[in-house]
């Protein structure tokens, strides 16, 4: 008896599809969390420096990391359109977009140091800050060039890789923690520069199977990729065109993130390591649904490649679905064991300010429950819309929420000096007024009609 084969954009090819790049997320909020639960061990201060100097760093590199990024949706419409020798020719720009701009980046890094002394830090948290932000920003190459591969990937379906090589840094970071931030061994106790070593060794290796995979006989053979290493300027500039939207989008976000992040450290040590503990699990709960954002970007983008919209919309149903699970499960964390999830940072010896800044990160964490449900839908759409090319769009709206959410908290914080749980509740707010927006523009349908890959012969089956 034959088995019924999946639907198009069904559950079954979008959790296939979707499960890899899951975990793959899964084990990259693990690194950003093992290296500041290690820190914690030693004291908040420390655990606070990694949180600011480390989203800090990402910011510097999220505009290339977007634009880049959305060679996962180029990719997939090339294949979809059936033009296999044109999804290398995708991932040789990016990697030239990403030597192109990272000298900018470093030209900026002053400009982060003067927000930082701007912030009136402790000299405890600012000083190790500065130092892991450093060698993040400096080792900056590592993991665009994976994000770039890791893009090539997720864009023709072969997702597993990007999942082993994920899980591979993640083993790698947390080792490497183990042995340089505690000391243990007989190797030295380097405190934060061990867990910054730990992120980038990590993601070195995850790079390295990813590389031997992309160079791999059958892959080169298959998608031609030795022909790849031109330059291409149709391809640059659909890159620069489609994903310069996202690319704004993720800097936005970025900068608002960590202008929130230094708003709530800049009001004492007991606020920020409330925030910086509730920012962690708020991570935790929010970065795995990004596997189904790319996941139905993929989808989204190959079906719209082959011009079947019907497809794609079943694809984004499919991961709103599967996303949902997922946060069901983090909804009962933050509800019933709260104080169990913000114990995990308890230093190992007495620390007042742990003590003092505990039951503000469990209200926060309790109050993040109003949002968690969705959170699914909200990356699915905006992958949904990405994958069909509606970047402007959705690159105006999340900056525009981004900022109304710095705003609010800086309002409530700074000017009307109310509590740092008066402005988690106000982020929540904002982010909920904006999640209707996005539901509004994915099911209006614009997006169905839009066509980045203009075929001049019958697509492929």
């Amino acid at each position: 008896m034959k088995m019924t084969p999946p639907m198009e954009g069904g559950t079954r090819e979008t959790l296939v599809l979707a499960l890899p790049i899951v975990v793959s997320q899964a084990c990259e909020t693990a690194i950003v969390f093992t290296n500041r639960m290690f820190l914690s061990e030693l004291n908040p201060e420390l655990m606070n420096a990694a949180m600011a100097g480390g989203v800090t760093a990402l910011m510097m590199v999220s505009f290339v990391t977007g634009l880049v990024g959305y060679a996962t949706a180029l990719v997939a419409q090339y294949l979809g359109a059936g033009y296999k020798s044109k999804c290398p020719e995708v991932i040789t720009q990016a990697f030239f977009l990403c030597l192109a701009i990272y000298p900018i980046v470093l030209a900026c890094r002053p400009l982060a140091y003067a927000v930082f002394d701007n912030m009136h830090l402790a000299s405890e948290q600012l000083e190790p800050q500065k130092l892991y932000f450093d060698i993040l920003l400096f080792g900056a190459l590592i993991p665009l060039f994976r994000g770039c591969l890791a893009s090539f990937f997720s864009g023709i379906g072969r997702t597993s890789i990007v999942m082993i090589a994920s899980c591979v840094a993640m083993l790698v970071n947390a080792g490497i923690n183990y042995l340089l931030v505690l000391g243990h061994f007989g190797f030295p106790s380097l405190g934060i520069r061990g867990a910054a070593y730990g992120a980038l060794t990590g993601s070195a290796s995850g790079l390295l199977i990813l590389l031997i995979a992309y160079l791999r006989k059958k892959n080169r053979t298959e998608f031609n990729i030795m022909q790849s290493f031109h330059f291409s300027s149709e391809v640059i500039r659909k890159l620069l065109r489609y994903g310069s939207p996202t690319g704004l989008e993720m800097f936005s976000a970025f900068l608002s993130y960590n202008a929130i992040v230094l708003i709530f450290h800049s009001c004492g040590a007991v606020t920020a390591t409330a925030a910086t503990i509730m920012l962690n699990w708020d991570m935790v709960s929010f970065v795995p649904l990004i596997g189904f954002e790319i996941a139905v970007t993929s989808l989204v983008g190959r079906y719209m490649g082959a011009r079947r919209p019907d497809f794609a919309h079943n694809s984004v149903i499919s991961g709103m679905k599967l996303g949902q699970l997922y946060s069901v499960i983090i909804l009962v964390l933050f509800l019933f064991f709260p104080a169990m999830l913000v114990n995990i940072f308890r230093p190992t010896e007495g620390n007042d300010i742990f003590l003092k800044a505990q039951p503000t990160a469990i209200w926060m964490l309790r109050a993040a429950s109003i949002y968690i449900l969705t959170n699914a839908a909200f990356v699915v759409f905006i992958g949904a819309l990405r994958g069909a090319g509606d970047t402007f769009w959705a690159m105006a709206l999340a900056i525009t929420a981004h900022w109304t959410m710095v705003v609010a908290l800086a309002g409530l914080l700074k000017v009307a000096h109310l509590s740092p749980e008066a402005g988690w509740l106000s982020i929540i707010a904002v982010f909920l007024i904006f999640f209707g927006l996005v539901c509004k523009r994915y099911f209006d349908g614009k997006w169905k009609t839009l066509h980045i890959i203009e075929t001049h012969e019958p697509v492929a089956s």
